[in-house]
């Protein structure tokens, strides 16, 4: 099962050094049974689609959570069985837990398939709507256009051996 974990450029660095993505319990997104449902498509590319957004707006949300954090999302694209991916694991599915998944311990970088990452001209955008998210989860519609801006960034795929670059 292909897995979407969201990070900081920290995070990331972190993965790195360390050569896993851990310690466990990881938040990650994939093609779940709800997802499929929420999203009405059979395409499995537009799906797969739909959960890396759904680790981008993840990957925004630590943003927000972290002032020191460079304003770029990331989203590890990571191999796993599926029995390591826990779909639904409090038994309290809500929108924006659509996808979500959980992997009990790490999980190596080597595993990782991708990482995708906003481009440099993202930043302020994503800057924006991170300070925009505690008014939007709040209801107010110009808050919530703001963090819509930053998902008009599509997010660059990168090889796995690219990660030197991406922290450079």
């Amino acid at each position: 099962m292909r897995v979407y974990v969201p990070l900081t450029l920290p995070g990331l660095a972190q993965a790195h050094k360390a050569g896993e993505l851990g310690p466990g319990p990881l938040t990650a997104y994939a093609v779940t049974p709800a997802l499929r449902e929420w999203y009405v498509s059979d395409d499995i590319e537009e799906l797969e689609y739909a959960a890396l957004n759904r680790a981008a707006s993840a990957s925004l949300r630590l943003i927000a959570g972290d002032p020191e954090a460079p304003r770029r999302r990331i989203v590890v694209a990571v191999d796993v069985a599926d029995k390591d991916a826990a779909t639904d694991p409090d038994g309290a599915l809500t929108v924006s837990s659509i996808g979500e998944v959980r992997i009990a311990g790490p999980v190596r970088l080597a595993k990782a398939a991708a990482v995708h990452a906003d481009a440099d001209d993202a930043a302020a955008d994503v800057t924006a709507a991170a300070d925009a998210l505690g008014a939007a989860d709040q209801g107010d519609d110009d808050a919530q256009f703001v963090v819509d801006g930053a998902e008009d960034h599509e997010l660059l795929w990168f090889g796995v051996q690219e990660i030197p670059g991406l922290l450079g």
